[in-house]
């Protein structure tokens, strides 16, 4: 049964006939049944299953990092929905049924602030990755004390080890502590810079840059 709130254009709550209403984020929507599915599992389903299972698979490991980066994005949608529509087209390269993720193409961090410069990564000591760049303040709307966000992924064991406030863009480089069991893998790093103050409780591009691929590195 159903139920309309707000006259027959608008607030229809439920299902009448092949019609249902809802609401979501505030916003009401009618969409209509389909009558039937002529292949539920067509390659082109399966392709997309396919790639979105990848994309997730990856960005649960760093929400919280996600929700920041993509913040700028979350415009009648969630910030993780925002980053998983972006990576489902330009994250995933391949063709059906062999599919992966293409690191490079990868953004955790989606905006208008300047990146970072020159970005490179390494293992210089024992469960420990570096990230380097070019101290660019000035560039742009880049200013000394944006704050690094760091990303390391190991694709092994799906985790991902991040910081949302590392060193400054001035520092030039920052260190991310890894558990003892990454020793051996390969893990694929990115940086972004953000201005924290400014962005959290907005929604302003200006506070976020992209997220740049510093590379892989294996973990010593």
């Amino acid at each position: 049964m159903a139920t309309i709130k707000q006259g027959i254009l608008g607030g229809l709550s439920g299902k009448v006939g092949n019609v249902v209403g809802g609401s979501w984020k505030g916003i009401s929507y009618l969409r209509a049944l389909p009558t039937h599915v002529n292949d539920a599992n067509s390659i082109g389903q399966r392709t997309a299953r396919i790639k979105l299972s990848l994309v997730m698979h990856f960005l649960k490991t760093c929400t919280p990092l996600v929700r920041i980066g993509f913040n700028g994005y979350a415009v009648k949608m969630s910030a993780f929905n925002a980053a998983t529509s972006y990576n489902y087209h330009h994250g995933v390269s391949g063709e059906y049924p062999d599919f992966e993720l293409d690191y490079p193409g990868v953004l955790v961090a989606r905006g208008n602030l300047t990146g970072g410069d020159n970005v490179a990564c390494s293992s210089p000591e024992a469960g420990k990755v570096a990230l380097t760049w070019i101290d660019n303040s000035g560039t742009g709307i880049a200013l000394p004390g944006d704050t690094a966000m760091i990303l390391v992924y190991n694709p092994v064991r799906n985790r991902s080890v991040y910081l949302l406030q590392g060193n400054t863009r001035s520092d030039g480089a920052g260190e991310v502590n890894l558990p003892a069991e990454f020793s051996g893998d390969e893990v694929h790093c990115y940086l972004a810079f953000t201005d924290l103050g400014k962005l959290v409780g907005g929604q302003e591009k200006n506070y976020v840059s992209n997220s740049i691929y510093a590379g892989a590195v294996t973990v010593t």
